[in-house]
């Protein structure tokens, strides 16, 4: 543990020496010119710098050590700004670097066809291109990024997601992509590169945790043309105040006119160089705290958007329920035997990988004492289901695997001049009716019974003929209907979107509290369903990592991809989870909030604290010339340097006081806008205008104690 302890030390001290080095390189103009706030309070440290030189010379202003110390705060307030930002891209570099380390140049072995005993040649893996075809086998590493032909393997992923634990990647599913930088642990893989040299998924890791193309998003950019209006506005009347200043003086008879560096110091203090200092910073700070929880954002603005959403589309496999549905039971329907029901579904099972498919070939095998077929010709005639065992014509019969498919929303197998079918009860009815036959009258019985529980219902059909229905039960998780309360809360409306029929579909929403849902769901009424929402002026977020996800992640405002998808599903989203976990949609959606409120809160505390340093720096600037002016010193200041040095000085302090909670984001709190906003004015808005004249007071009290005015 202290070696530990030892190295986060180590490691904390090397990010803070970096952002302090890059504080001073983000001085440069063109730079910091971005931030129109911070510019204007660079040229006025610059400004202030050379009164000082001139005032040192003996021909200043006002004394020279007092000009120095406003000079020298100016300078602080700007570094401070600089070193939010810098501290914020400091902790995205250094993960940038851990991952630049795993990325490795590798040999690859090329095939010319997509066959393992196809010709092949060793090649740089910065030589391949989109299109080629790589063959990896066991303690292999995966060179570039790449979707699998052929083949099923353990590929451990920790480099990139973190995760010790390996995972299955295999052709022809949504678990077909691989990722460049990851290693194969067992059996082998026919892969087809999909990125160039430079494009891989790893590369845009880097360049997005780097900062390197991070964009302002609209809010951001909306906020820095406010703060860029008051800065304009402030500038304009301080530099109306000098001539004011100087035909006062002279009206009145008394007093001394405003020098230019108190100017400075007022115009400093007024501007918003809180939130202006800070602004950066917090954006870099929420796509930080996206990387945190495994979760790569490809813009500013997809985290942004998280926070703005008000419709969440999820999933109800794996987000809203375990996801490992398993079949509990055969019901066959008129006289059909349940063991026929059984063997039939078996069959139709066999080439099915997904964990419903293999739980629907155990039960028969469990309850009727079915084993498994072999594909193709048997070489043993007892690995065949006990009605095909003694029959050699039909054990030896090829078997025709049909696919499921979003469309069809059925599979099944062509064996031996037999067709049998198993799939959701709204397409087999449809097939029923194609195939000329009738629809027994316990089947819909049966269908609805399953439904009306929370169950999934399938409907198995041999050559038309209904044989019954197969029972898949699934478990709601725990805790995700107070999770659902929280968010409704906030206003957010929860959609569940599933492909079951509308009575289970039904059942398990009103089991898990979601507001709506879309039953039967294929890829075109997902879309639809975005679409429609859309019109309607809310902003949608959904996950997906099928091919047929693509359109509806396309069209999403805020679209998140599992690492295990297919390379469509990733492309078309502006989110990417390497853990692969659809419920973090949730946590995702909470993290853009945490940025919104962030952003508002120190905008609130900000423009609040400005107007406190109003009673500081006013009376200093001009109570000689209108003694009247002096009833706002409430603070009761010791001088009129000491208040305006203290003003400076507090004015630098906050932006550095308030960094660890730009970082860290204010507490995520599952409340109404109406709520929240009363909150903040409370918290922030008071407590903006209380510090500073806590803070100046005490700063004051210390210049003094020390006869430093």
């Amino acid at each position: 543990m202290p070696a530990q302890i030892k190295h986060r030390d180590t490691r904390n001290f090397a990010l803070y020496r970096r952002a302090v080095l890059d504080s001073f390189v983000k001085l440069d103009p063109r730079r910091e010119i971005r931030n129109p706030v911070m510019f204007v309070v660079e040229i006025g440290s610059v400004l202030t710098t050379l009164l000082w030189a001139q005032a040192a010379a003996g021909y200043g202003e006002a004394p020279a050590g007092f000009i120095g110390a406003v000079s020298l705060w100016l300078w602080f307030t700007v570094l401070f700004a600089n070193f939010s930002e810098a501290l914020a891209e400091g902790r995205g570099k250094a993960q940038a670097e851990a991952l630049r380390r795993t990325r490795k140049e590798t040999i690859a072995r090329k095939l010319c066809a997509p066959r393992r005993d196809a010709r092949c040649e060793e090649v740089r893996s910065t030589n391949l291109r989109k299109g080629d075809l790589i063959l990896v086998e066991t303690g292999d590493l995966i060179p570039v990024d790449g979707e699998i032909l052929e083949g099923i393997a353990s590929v451990d992923e920790s480099a990139v997601t973190g995760e010790s634990a390996p995972v299955i990647r295999e052709s022809g599913g949504d678990r077909s992509a691989v990722t460049g930088g990851t290693r194969l642990l067992s059996d082998w893989l026919i892969v087809r590169v999909t990125t160039d040299p430079g494009e891989g998924f790893l590369d845009r890791m880097i360049g997005l945790v780097e900062g390197a193309k991070r964009q302002k998003t609209p809010n951001e950019i909306a906020l820095n043309i406010l703060l860029a209006g008051f800065t304009i506005i402030f500038l304009v009347v301080c530099a109306t105040l000098l001539p004011y200043s100087l035909y006062s003086v002279r009206a009145a008879g008394q007093g001394v006119p405003v020098t230019v560096t108190v100017l400075t110091a007022l115009l400093v203090c007024l501007i918003p160089t809180t939130i202006g200092g800070l602004l950066s910073a917090i954006g870099i700070a929420g796509m930080d705290r996206m990387i945190q929880r495994n979760v790569i954002a490809m813009s500013g603005r997809a985290v942004e958007a998280a926070g703005d959403v008000d419709v969440l589309l999820l999933d109800k496999t794996g987000t809203i329920t375990l996801g490992n549905r398993q079949a509990v039971d055969f019901i066959p329907v008129g006289i059909i035997p349940p063991g026929e029901l059984a063997e039939a579904a078996q069959l139709s099972s066999l080439a099915d990988e997904t964990p419903e498919g293999r739980s629907i070939v155990v039960l028969a095998k469990e309850k009727f004492g079915l084993r498994g077929r072999v594909v193709g010709i048997p070489e043993q005639p007892e690995a065949l289901p006990e009605s095909a065992a003694g029959d050699p014509a039909r054990a030896a019969a090829p078997m025709h695997f049909i696919p499921f498919t979003a469309q069809s929303r059925m599979s099944g197998v062509d064996i031996d001049g037999t067709s049998i079918r198993k799939g959701a009860p709204d397409s087999m009815y449809a097939l029923i009716s194609d195939a000329g036959k009738l629809i027994p009258p316990g089947l819909k019985e049966a269908v609805d019974g399953v439904a009306r529980g929370g169950g999934t219902p399938l409907v198995v059909t041999r050559n038309g003929d209904a044989l019954g229905v197969i029972h898949l039960k699934d478990i709601v998780k725990g805790g995700i209907r107070e999770r659902f309360a929280q968010l409704r809360k906030m206003g957010i409306k929860t959609i569940m979107i599933t492909g079951d029929n509308a009575l289970t579909a039904a059942a398990i929403a009103a089991e898990a509290g979601v507001d709506d849902f879309l039953a039967q769901a294929t890829p075109e009424t997902k879309l639809k369903l975005i679409r429609d929402s859309q019109a309607g002026g809310r902003l949608v977020a959904m996950t997906g990592d099928g091919t047929n996800d693509a359109p509806a992640l396309a069209q999403a405002d805020v679209a998140v991809a599992m690492n295990t998808g297919t390379q469509p599903a990733r492309e078309a989203a502006n989110m990417v989870d390497l853990d692969s976990n659809p419920t973090k949609l949730i946590e995702i959606v909470e993290i853009g909030k945490q940025l919104l409120m962030t952003r508002g809160a120190l905008a609130t505390f900000s423009i609040a604290n400005d107007v406190s340093k109003y009673f500081a720096i006013i009376p200093a600037a001009f109570a000689s010339t209108y003694p009247a002016l002096g009833a706002l010193n409430l603070m009761g200041l010791t001088t009129p340097q000491s208040a305006i040095l203290s003003a400076v000085i507090f004015n630098a302090l906050i932006i550095i006081a308030l960094i660890p909670l730009a970082l860290r984001g204010v507490p995520y709190r599952a409340v109404g806008a109406a709520q929240l906003l009363r909150d903040n004015l409370l918290l922030y808005g008071v407590g903006g205008l209380i510090a500073p004249f806590i803070g100046i007071k005490l700063i004051d009290m210390l210049l003094a104690a020390l006869h430093l005015v």
